[in-house]
């Protein structure tokens, strides 16, 4: 086959964004063109190959460009996304693609994937939500950012953000500290999304004030929580008491999400998860939202993904 040269140029793009800290995402976009010589100085791509390989990577190429200006983000995974067959769909015009919040330092925080994307509209128009899915898939940051959102618009007063300490089998007094020292280290994935999202001083007096209440799932017995953007984190180790307990603290004009991974459940051995039990139960109310997210819309390190698929895969052998 007859090879030849091709130039592409990226236009108002940053190139040492797009193409990564030391070139990260530009050597790993030549892994999928083996074949292909690709050189990049500046803003300006060569390409040197055949016609056919080189018109694939322009059409790839495109859609990295569209992804990068879309979130202003590119990572391994976003290119592992994109170079599938249907990575185009990752692209798709809807509600999802808005600006969901502006983090700090200006950082538009987004939904990236296809169902994180549908996770935001189920939100808007669903007062209750499922989010499903293994780690990194981005399940509790995108609800998140939706409370936030919903507190800034004014359309909730409050944010309670919930888990089960099953780790510790809500039986927290062994544990040295006041109350507060006890419980953090099993919400810290909350307070870690809140602090990309809200800064730092002005978070601390929301936490004071109870205008952002984060507590363990005990504490949620017996109350009416209303007017308040919930989200029950981890709901896969609630057990089915538990669950309902929760779901039915949901005042007139409360907004609840509940997150979780049917794949990581802590709970003793015979005890069903109230997740999978509340799943079943409720699944012909309509007014009630599911959404189930896999592994294309995992967005940490690529090598999460594959952690996942190989979890996955031995788990399916041991069931033959």
């Amino acid at each position: 086959m007859n090879t030849a040269d091709r130039l592409i140029e990226l236009v108002g793009i940053n190139p040492a964004e797009f193409f990564g800290v030391n070139d990260s995402n530009l050597r790993y976009l030549k892994t999928f063109f083996p074949k292909l010589k690709i050189i990049a100085r500046g803003n300006t791509i060569l390409l040197n190959g055949d016609d056919e390989v080189m018109d694939e990577f322009e059409r790839k190429f495109e859609l990295l460009v569209a992804h990068f200006n879309k979130f202003n983000f590119l990572s391994e995974n976003s290119i592992d996304n994109l170079m599938l067959s249907d990575g185009s769909k990752l692209l798709s015009n809807d509600d999802g693609s808005e600006t969901l919040v502006h983090g700090n330092g200006g950082v538009k925080i987004k939904a990236r994937t296809v169902n994180q994307k549908k996770l935001v509209q189920e939100i808007n128009v669903k007062d209750m939500v499922f989010a499903i899915g293994p780690a990194g898939t981005g399940k509790t940051y995108t609800a998140v950012a939706m409370a936030v959102r919903a507190l800034k618009a004014k359309e909730v007063k409050r944010i309670v953000l919930t888990r089960p300490a099953v780790e510790a089998g809500e039986n927290l007094g062994f544990l040295p500290g006041d109350l507060k020292e006890k419980l953090d280290p099993y919400l810290m994935p909350l307070y870690d999304a809140l602090r990309d999202m809200i800064p730092h001083e002005k978070l601390a007096v929301m936490l004071e004030f109870g205008v952002i209440e984060i507590a363990p799932l005990a504490f949620m017995r017996g109350r009416t929580l209303d007017k308040a953007f919930v989200i029950l984190d981890e709901a896969q180790n609630t057990t089915p008491m538990q669950m309902k307990m929760f779901l039915t603290r949901m005042g007139m004009t409360a907004k609840f999400v509940i997150t979780g991974d049917m794949t990581q459940v802590d709970l003793p051995h015979k005890q069903k998860s109230g997740l999978a039990h509340v799943l079943d139960v409720l699944k012909d109310i309509e007014e009630i939202g599911v959404i189930r997210l896999g592994q294309s819309d995992i967005i940490r390190h690529s090598l999460v993904k594959k952690i996942v698929t190989a979890f996955e895969e031995a788990e399916e052998k041991e069931k033959k």
